[in-house]
């Protein structure tokens, strides 16, 4: 089977054609190459189908096998693929996916995609929808107990849930204690990615995120949305906020008018091979 690895800001996915291959059991295949020993490494799997409805479309497998609905970074470097395979040639292209269809703006350089800006759509802060259970309609600012301590969390969904947390610095954090007690909560039907966002400024924020399903990653695009969306609700930050992950860095508007919130970044190929595995 043929494969593309790919990265955006370090969050990385093994990316298949579908267009050209057939995958029987995805949950299984994302399994096999997220393995950093025994496959080929990734934080997921993503496959590009064809669509009906857009462009392509876009169907992402977490590294424990499990469907997530949409991944920030993931789409940035499926637009990348579309566009140097020239499958779709042109700067502006719709992506389907779990959280519906996404439109992209391709930024390229002597030929080939470098940046890509994402209409992420607009943030869901219904509780039910997200989902969260609560006795509150909306989770903004709200204090919860979680490995013995209080954070203050506000929940937000960008076509996924997310929960985000404000800290005094994230790179002293014990991720790994506190992100799985926040992905399995029982206040999360749906399991949850959770973000640790230090404000720096109006415009400017440090954020690591444990991802369900694949722990701690260097990026997270939704995450990122959220993160914002959440700094602007509690009064932290303006509308267009630079946000520093541990692979690199995206900028994150939101227009008010819209209500849309949109995200700007790179996406780099890292190599192309084969690997024999299950189909």
């Amino acid at each position: 089977m043929k494969f593309t690895k790919m990265h955006g800001c370090g969050n990385d996915y093994v990316y298949i054609n579908c267009l050209e291959e057939k995958v029987d059991n995805p949950a299984e295949l994302a399994r096999r190459v997220s393995d950093r020993h025994f496959g080929i490494g990734s934080d997921g799997l993503i496959l590009i189908c064809p669509s009906d409805r857009a462009d392509v479309r876009m169907r992402m497998f977490n590294a424990d096998g499990s469907e997530g609905e949409m991944c920030g970074n993931g789409i940035r470097c499926v637009a990348k693929y579309v566009y140097d395979h020239h499958i779709v040639e042109k700067t502006g292209l719709s992506v389907e996916t779990g959280a519906g269809i996404k439109q992209l703006d391709l930024f390229t350089e002597q030929g080939k995609v470098v940046q890509v800006r994402v209409d992420m759509g607009e943030p869901v802060l219904a509780a039910a929808q997200i989902p969260v259970v609560s006795d509150k309609a909306e989770v903004i600012g709200v204090p919860v107990e979680v490995g013995g301590k209080t954070w203050e969390m506000t929940c937000v969904s960008m076509g996924n849930p997310h929960a985000v947390v404000f800290v005094p610095d994230t790179a002293g954090l014990d991720l790994i204690s506190y992100g799985p007690l926040f992905e399995h909560h029982e206040m999360f039907p749906k399991r949850v990615n959770t973000e640790f966002v230090q404000v720096l400024s109006r415009e400017e924020i440090n954020m690591r995120v444990w991802e369900r399903g694949s722990g701690e990653t260097l990026a997270c695009g939704t995450g990122t949305c959220a993160s914002v969306m959440a700094c602007i609700l509690t009064g932290r930050t303006g509308h267009r906020v630079l946000v520093h992950l541990l692979g690199g860095d995206l900028t994150i508007e939101y227009e008010e008018k819209s209500n849309h919130i949109f995200m700007t970044g790179p996406a780099v190929t890292v190599y192309e091979g084969e690997i024999e595995t299950i189909r």
